[in-house]
């Protein structure tokens, strides 16, 4: 369980393939905290760690992750927001995030907002997953590439999210432009009432 607040945007230093599977190995500050089988949050998308030096570790991404994330995109240099899974004895600055992508979507637009970020966001429409909650509401919480955000202007398959420089700096927003694809993640408590909905 995760609360969509990123300690770090890390680098990727080495991309392995074995037969399906993707190793990636990072480079990050708190690696020495790490141990073999924590999860981290990888642009959002739930990993284990198996294998770890004093500087890097590897998480592996199997053909689902693989079909359902952009980290399949990943290259050498590639920067990844990372995260820790939610320590259950403080507060939850973010909201509850699971770790499981939904579905990727492309950036579609960028614009400055005297000081912040308007970045636009567009995924594939697909009218029963709507009706599973697998959508975005006005003031609702979203995850992209694991960032907990508020949604702003939806529509049936697009939604705005405003970044504060912050955000902007200390996360891997900074690299996304127009054409760019990230994963997303819909708010969970939207999918439970809407699953409860459905038995009405």
């Amino acid at each position: 369980m995760f609360s969509g607040i990123i300690e770090e945007a890390a680098k990727v230093i080495a991309l392995r393939k074995e037969q399906e599977n993707l190793h990636i190995t990072m480079e990050c500050t708190f690696v020495d905290e790490l141990k073999i089988d924590q999860s981290v949050a990888h642009n959002g998308v739930c990993l284990t760690v198996v294998e770890k030096t004093d500087k890097t570790y590897t998480v592996t991404a199997i053909k689902e992750t693989l079909d359902r994330t952009n980290l399949g995109l990943l290259e050498i240099g590639s920067k990844v927001n990372l995260e820790r899974s939610m320590l259950m004895n403080g507060r939850l600055d973010g909201h509850i995030v699971q770790g499981h992508v939904d579905q990727t979507a492309v950036c579609s637009e960028v614009k400055e907002a005297d000081g912040s970020w308007y970045f636009t966001f567009e995924y594939k429409f697909d009218r029963e997953m709507t009706q599973r909650g697998y959508m975005t509401v006005d003031k609702g919480s979203v995850t992209v590439n694991g960032v907990s955000l508020t949604v702003c202007n939806p529509t049936k398959n697009t939604f705005q999210v405003a970044i504060i420089p912050y955000t902007y700096e200390h996360t891997n927003f900074h690299q996304i432009k127009s054409g760019t694809v990230v994963n997303i993640e819909f708010d969970i408590i939207g999918k439970y009432v809407s699953r409860m909905m459905s038995f009405q």
